[in-house]
């Protein structure tokens, strides 16, 4: 009975578009799946959850393409529906994986995480006395979830340290303001993205055209750290703003409905202002997006770090059983015909992050300043 389950449960899927020799091998392989579960029902030490099982091999198969493409039960899928609404209770962060590890592609700004000094780049080995190594991502986000107020204890690996970082954390409804903006030394722009949602391009317009009122505008900056991405449509839109012509970004996928290139309509709203992109680890896929494209028009000068290189589209699939599946779809390529994915954009001036005191928009915020002095001569 089990065999057959599975059987009919996966089979569609790995067979579409298959030759006739490898869907031979591929029903070879569905029976010895079928065996190891009834070897696994029978014997095991521990009762098995069956349909648990089954879950975690769905989940298995998808994270074995990529760190991105997932399964979410109904439940997990009602709560993602819940979040993208723009308020929802949590720590404020965007987690993928990498061989099989949590990891942190970025702290949203402003969040429980990003004040208690999580970083991008993180890798997240336990919450609270659960060992994370081995779950699912899905798993691993269902555990950081709570009650409003709750706190959780979050063990993580950081690069270039010996020993795990531990951070006890509060959780808080996430509000998620995607713009930011102020007048700073009264001549420059700054425009700080935490994240690409319905609203942003709108409100980035608006803040660009009143900044335009000032006589003694000298140049604009435009902070994308710590932005794990969003909507794509709204990253083309907010690059076309700079740009006076020419190609932003295109997409490839087997599938030819996906391969398309997008181009910036005519009329750079800044009236070709200097533009300085801030970016670092944990500018993530749309923010990749714009700073590629305005760095391959050398319409802007990106100063920071090197973003976290995730060039790549996913699809939320909804299932016949109320969950879905995030599937990679297509990857993106910058107008210089280069993909972002696990390369990200290299920055045309390094400045790093040189300490734990650091602060993003705060007066040790080394980046922002020499981005000032830039603007300032």
């Amino acid at each position: 009975m089990i065999k057959k389950l599975f059987f009919f449960l996966i089979f569609p899927l790995l067979l579409f578009g298959k030759s006739f020799s490898e869907d031979i091998n591929i029903y070879k392989k569905i029976d010895l799946f079928g065996e190891v579960l009834e070897k696994i029902n029978k014997e095991y030490v521990d009762e098995v959850d069956q349909s648990k099982s089954m879950d975690s091999a769905i989940n298995g198969l998808l994270q074995s393409l990529d760190p991105y493409s997932a399964y979410m039960s109904p439940e997990s899928f009602d709560s993602m529906q819940t979040e993208t609404s723009g308020k929802f209770g949590g720590l404020g962060i965007e987690v993928g994986m990498e061989a099989g590890v949590v990891k942190i592609i970025s702290p949203i700004d402003d969040t429980p995480a990003s004040r208690a000094g999580l970083k991008a780049g993180d890798y997240i080995v336990k919450i609270n006395d659960v060992q994370v190594q081995g779950k699912s991502l899905m798993d691993a986000v269902d555990l950081m979830r709570g009650l409003v107020g709750s706190s959780i204890e979050i063990t993580v690996r950081r690069r270039g340290e010996k020993k795990a970082l531990i951070f006890n954390i509060r959780r808080e409804i996430i509000e998620v303001q995607s713009v930011k903006f102020e007048l700073l030394d009264n001549n420059v722009g700054y425009i700080k993205l935490t994240s690409f949602n319905e609203n942003s391009s709108q409100q980035v317009k608006k803040r660009i055209e009143k900044f335009n009122e000032n006589k003694n505008l000298k140049g604009f900056v435009l902070d994308l750290r710590n932005n794990p991405g969003g909507l794509l449509s709204q990253a083309i839109k907010i690059s076309d703003f700079f740009l006076e012509n020419g190609e932003i970004v295109s997409t490839k996928s087997r599938q030819v409905s996906e391969n398309r290139k997008w181009f910036a309509k005519k009329g750079d709203l800044t009236n070709g202002k200097i533009l300085i992109v801030l970016i670092n680890y944990g500018s993530a896929s749309a923010s990749e997006i714009v700073a590629g494209a305005l760095k391959d028009h050398k319409r802007a000068i990106i100063l920071g770090e090197n973003s976290y290189g995730k060039g790549s589209v996913q699809s939320i699939i909804p299932l016949k059983n109320r969950g879905a599946i995030r599937l990679t779809i297509a990857r993106y390529y910058l107008p210089s015909g280069k993909s972002i994915s696990k390369v990200g954009v290299t920055p045309d001036i390094e400045i790093s992050e040189d300490s734990d005191e650091f602060k993003i928009n705060t007066k040790s915020d080394n980046q922002l300043n020499f981005a000032l002095k830039l603007l300032n001569g």
